[in-house]
């Protein structure tokens, strides 16, 4: 398997499949088709076959697939085998919530260290996670092996807290602030701004 050859969508839409059969699971169900599969998330039970077949051969004619089975090989490929070590930088509202927020664990990613340049929120422990100066941040990155950054600073002083995750060689950063960043190549980014998925929202609901 190349992994440069697989489209973007199919990587996007793995983790969709990797919840779905986690829900079938607590369900009791022990086999799914394609068919009941692409029914419950919406898409075309044939783009659903054709996305497995990027990383092996999947399920058996007839019978479907083995939901435990399948699990194990969505974890396998999505790489949720091991334990990720992550950190908050910007103990906001929302770093607040995501720092109370127990679902990540599910998916191997443990949150360790928190990070702030307020005075009265450094030395705080919420949920038992400690709040840092940001001034720490290599010493903290290195000590405690954390490899994925959480962004929530506002929109102003996200580029230079990005930067100063890049020096720390953090390795992935998912951010949160309202404004686009850049990282070297070698950095794996996500933005994820919450206006402009609302104003997605918005067009399809003014259009529909």
């Amino acid at each position: 398997m190349k992994k440069e050859k697989i489209p973007q969508p199919t990587i996007e839409r793995l983790p969709i499949y990797y919840r779905c059969i986690l829900q079938m699971k607590a369900e009791g169900i022990r086999t799914v088709s394609s068919e009941e599969l692409g029914r419950r998330i919406g898409v075309n039970s044939a783009q659903i076959r054709k996305d497995l077949t990027y990383f092996g051969e999947f399920g058996r004619r007839g019978i479907g697939y083995e939901i435990e089975s399948l699990i194990e090989d969505i974890m396998r490929i999505l790489g949720v085998t091991q334990e990720r070590r992550m950190l908050i930088v910007g103990v906001g509202n929302l770093g607040t919530a995501l720092l109370r927020h127990r679902g990540f664990s599910k998916e191997q990613f443990h949150i360790v260290a928190a990070f702030d340049s307020d005075p009265e929120k450094i030395g705080q422990e919420i949920e038992e996670i400690s709040v840092y100066d940001l001034r720490l941040l290599d010493t903290i990155i290195k000590e405690k092996d954390i490899e994925v950054a959480v962004v929530t600073v506002p929109a102003k002083d996200a580029q230079r807290v990005v930067n100063q995750l890049v020096g720390c060689d953090i390795k992935g950063i998912l951010n949160f602030a309202p404004t686009q960043v850049t990282v070297p190549e070698n950095i794996k980014l996500r933005n994820v701004d919450l206006g402009v998925e609302l104003l997605r929202l918005s067009y399809h609901l003014t259009n529909s």
